[in-house]
């Protein structure tokens, strides 16, 4: 069998359930934009097949699929260089999946820890989606023949799985058809910590708006949150070990380094030594400046809907471009007609 080569080509996808953060920014979305002009060809996608596992609000759906659209936007995904598109306007997506439910095997979704963490003491009362939707998954990154998605640590276990659906059916059918796509791990902070809890991910789920910084905040909020965010009594170290078992003062210089760009060891050898009373304003005054203007432009867009609805149009149509030759070939190997192209 000729093994085949593939085109450089990142996908990546966030639940379009609301409440988009600074986490999900500078622990997807900033190395998103930073991506599209590494890789010869990007796809980024607002997953809605993948949020109605749990039940969800029809209105809320459609303006948190379009706010998350205004997000990537705003924040530099241009949809001249990368393909934007939410999942439900693209079938191949759960046509691919239906084939990777019958390749997938159930001892491999019940290992899944987050089913387990999402499904908790309720696994019998919980929808089929929520057990299977890793197979959905593996058919939004292979529906593509993506070599690379830009992960964080939480979803690792996901794109192993992935890894194991291409395997199995490039094997099942002596083929080398889909790719072991790779993940992208990386950037200072690819891990944002709650501003109230250092030792818990800053989340939209959190009941204090203070833990989080919302890519809809204004300056105002944004320097407030960043000032009354909880601190140590001791000094900035000079050295990455001196931040250990200090996990407030580990998530701020983090998000400090991730903003500014910098390496952590660089930020330390210019801040060390300072109180968090000189250090804060200065966290506050860069997140401002490089969060306002994409809250901003957020705002305008979500102002008018219909461009966003167009620019997700196209993006369809771009991706099936990709998609359906894919599905097609599939078919074909498994032995089924499938649609017209």
């Amino acid at each position: 069998m000729t093994e085949t080569t593939f085109t450089p080509r990142v996908f990546s996808g966030i639940q379009p359930s609301g409440g988009l953060t600074l986490g999900n920014y500078l622990g997807a979305i900033k190395r998103f934009v930073t991506m599209q002009d590494e890789v010869a060809q990007s796809i980024y996608c607002m997953v809605d097949l993948h949020a109605i596992t749990v039940w969800q609000d029809p209105k809320d759906l459609l303006h948190n699929t379009r706010e998350l659209a205004a997000g990537f936007i705003a924040s530099g995904i241009s949809p001249e260089k990368s393909i934007l598109i939410n999942q439900s306007q693209v079938p191949e997506h759960a046509q691919l999946g239906w084939i990777f439910n019958c390749v997938a095997r159930m001892g491999w979704m019940q290992r899944m820890t987050q089913f387990k963490d999402k499904a908790g003491k309720n696994a019998q009362n919980v929808s089929l989606g929520l057990f299977g939707y890793p197979a959905l998954m593996a058919a939004d990154i292979l529906v593509y023949h993506a070599t690379h998605v830009p992960v964080g640590e939480d979803q690792k276990q996901h794109l192993e799985l992935t890894r194991d659906i291409a395997a199995k059916f490039n094997h099942d059918y002596g083929v080398d058809f889909f790719p072991m796509t790779e993940p992208v791990i990386e950037g200072a902070a690819t891990r944002v910590m709650s501003l109230r809890d250092g030792s818990k991910k800053m989340s939209k789920s959190d009941p204090s708006d203070a833990s989080r910084i919302n890519m809809t905040d204004d300056v105002d909020v944004i320097s407030k949150k960043i000032r009354k965010a909880k601190t140590d009594p001791d000094g900035l170290p000079s050295d990455i070990d001196g931040l250990e078992g200090r996990p407030e003062a580990r998530n701020l210089v983090n998000i400090f380094a991730a903003l500014s760009e910098r390496s952590v060891e660089d930020v330390l050898s210019e801040v060390g030594g300072q109180q968090f009373g000189t250090f804060k304003p200065l966290l506050a005054d860069l997140a401002v400046a490089k969060l306002s203007p994409i809250s901003g432009e957020m705002a305008r867009l979500m102002d008018d809907p219909a461009e966003i609805d167009r620019i997700l149009a196209r993006g369809a149509s771009q991706a099936r471009e990709i998609t359906a030759p894919i599905l097609k070939k599939t078919y074909e190997i498994v032995g089924m007609v499938g649609p017209a192209v």
